[in-house]
This record gives structure tokens, C-alpha cells and sequence, in this order.
């Protein structure tokens, strides 16, 4: 299919695994992971099986995260060429599929003798973190979303900071020359995402923001010692709510987009909160005033 497979790996939940594959360019990666999507639920289909991209189909076991690597790039070569670690002549698809681009300069790597990403990387790190309530809602897009970032201790992110390896912030330098976006789950439209990334970058290398020194704490121990850390929206109405009120990222979402988003996740998230579930039965049917 022309993923150019990094490792693949059995995660911490039940049947779940975890697939990492090459960089590329924003639009050919969505595309890639779309295509992944619907390959593996047919496969799935065909053997009586689900492929299952629900954020948290289990309470008390890791949830499904959809963690993105991400570098801002500039330059190099405008030509695809052909990844040479896959053989043309022997593989099925087109060739599009098997090429890359190729060079340019990394922004976020860091300075010479320096630690810290690049000044554009820290910048555009910055506007991540000023919008990251409005990306919320395009990362963790479904009620059950939310159940992965309530259901703390395995690794799901709830605060809006940056550090290295530190999988307790929303972000973190996960090698020299990028960082991983860790608030975004299995049932993310990556093109959206995508958009509203590279948007919050802009801003933040426009705005010059300062990110602020990584936190090497755990996040709970930072905030319990006195640290000052937003936290992110824990509900999918809450994560409307503050797209609704950042410009910047209803930009990623142009021409009919946001509205037509902002009517289906409104009309979700209403559905859920009209919804008598399990939960309201086994709380209340039996109990006394």
C-alpha cells in the first residue's frame, strides 16, 4: 500500500495494536492513514471480525490513542522520489504510492549545543498549546472520546504543557526534530487535524508565543507543588464550546466546514446528553430520595 512500516507492536488493551509508518507531507500522510482505515476494516469484515476505532471500548485498560508525530519543514526537493526501501517491480498499487519527498531543512531541530527544538519549532510549539482547548474538539471528536481522558493513568493527556518523554503533558519532544500531539484519538478525521495543526502553527510563529520551559515533573506532582497548567476540555460539548471561541483554528475549517462540524457534533453531543444509558439505569432506578 506503500506504508513504509516503522514498527508495529501488541499495545497494553485487549487486541490493540499500535502501527507507526514513515512521514511524509500532511495531505499524502491522511491520506495514507484513510486508505489504512478502510483496508483493515474490510480485511476485518472478511473474517467475521471488527476493526475497532473506538477511542475507549474498555474502561480500566489503555484507550486508543492516534498520537502525531509531527516536524515543520521547509525547502528541499519539490520531487517525489521512490522510497528505496520498498521494491516497485514486486508490489501492487500505484507508484505514487511508494514515493516521498525528499529534503529540506527541520525547523524543530535544535540549535547547535542546544536541547530545545529549533525557535520556529518552540514558536510553533507555542500556538499548539494557545489553541489546544479549540483542537481538543477536532482531535477528540466523539463523546466517547472523553472517556479516555477521564480515565486517568494510562497515559491520555488532560493538561495543556510540553516536556520531554513526559507523557503527562499534551505534548512532548519525543526525539530531537519533532514532537508528538498526544490529545487526539482513533476516530480523528486526520485531514481536519492536519489543517488545524499546521493553522495553530502559523499563529504561533506569526505571534511569536513562548512556550515556556519543559516540564520534566510529573504534571500532577507540577500542578500539586503549585504550577499554574490549563487544562483541557473534558467533554465534547466543552470542546465545542472553545472552538467556537478561537478564530484561529474555525479558520482550518473553511467556506461550509465549521458549520456543517459544529452541526453534527452539537446534534452528538445533544443525542448523549438526552440519552437514558446503562449507567443512569444501575445509579438511580432503585434508589430513594
Amino acid at each position: 500500500m506503500g506504508l513504509d512500516m516503522i514498527q508495529g507492536d501488541h499495545e497494553d488493551a485487549p487486541g490493540q495494536l499500535e502501527l507507526n509508518f514513515m512521514f511524509d507531507d500532511a495531505l499524502r500522510t491522511c491520506d495514507r492513514l484513510a486508505t489504512y482505515r478502510q483496508i483493515c476494516g474490510q480485511v476485518a469484515r472478511e473474517f467475521n471480525l471488527i476493526a475497532c476505532f473506538m477511542t475507549k471500548p474498555f474502561m480500566g485498560v489503555s484507550a486508543s490513542g492516534c498520537h502525531h508525530n509531527i516536524s515543520l519543514w521547509r525547502g528541499g526537493d519539490e520531487k517525489q522520489v521512490f522510497a528505496s526501501a520498498v521494491d516497485k517491480e514486486k508490489l501492487p498499487g500505484m507508484p505514487g504510492n511508494f514515493t516521498y519527498l525528499k529534503g529540506g531543512e527541520n525547523t524543530f531541530m535544535p540549535l547547535k549545543n542546544e536541547k530545545k527544538p529549533g525557535p520556529v519549532g518552540l514558536k510553533g510549539i507555542g500556538g499548539i498549546i494557545d489553541h489546544l482547548p479549540a483542537l481538543t474538539a477536532i482531535g477528540c471528536s466523539t463523546v466517547n472520546s472523553y472517556r479516555r481522558l477521564w480515565d486517568q493513568g494510562f497515559w491520555a493527556p488532560v493538561y495543556a504543557d510540553w516536556g520531554y518523554q513526559n507523557r503527562t503533558c499534551g505534548l512532548r519532544v519525543s526525539a530531537p526534530g519533532r514532537f508528538e500531539y498526544r490529545a487526539v484519538d482513533s476516530m480523528v478525521n486526520p485531514y481536519l487535524m492536519a489543517g488545524a495543526i499546521l493553522k495553530a502553527f502559523d499563529d504561533g510563529i506569526k505571534r511569536e508565543l513562548d512556550p515556556g520551559e519543559p516540564e520534566s515533573r510529573n504534571i500532577y506532582a507540577a500542578i500539586k507543588a503549585g504550577k499554574k497548567v490549563k487544562k483541557l476540555p473534558l467533554s465534547l460539548g466543552e470542546a465545542l464550546d472553545a472552538l467556537a471561541e478561537d478564530e484561529t483554528i474555525k479558520e482550518a475549517l473553511p467556506g461550509e466546514m465549521y458549520r456543517v462540524f459544529m452541526h453534527y457534533k452539537r446534534d452528538e453531543w445533544e443525542k448523549f446528553l438526552a440519552t437514558v444509558t446503562e449507567w443512569d439505569v444501575n445509579t438511580y432506578l432503585d434508589a430513594l430520595p
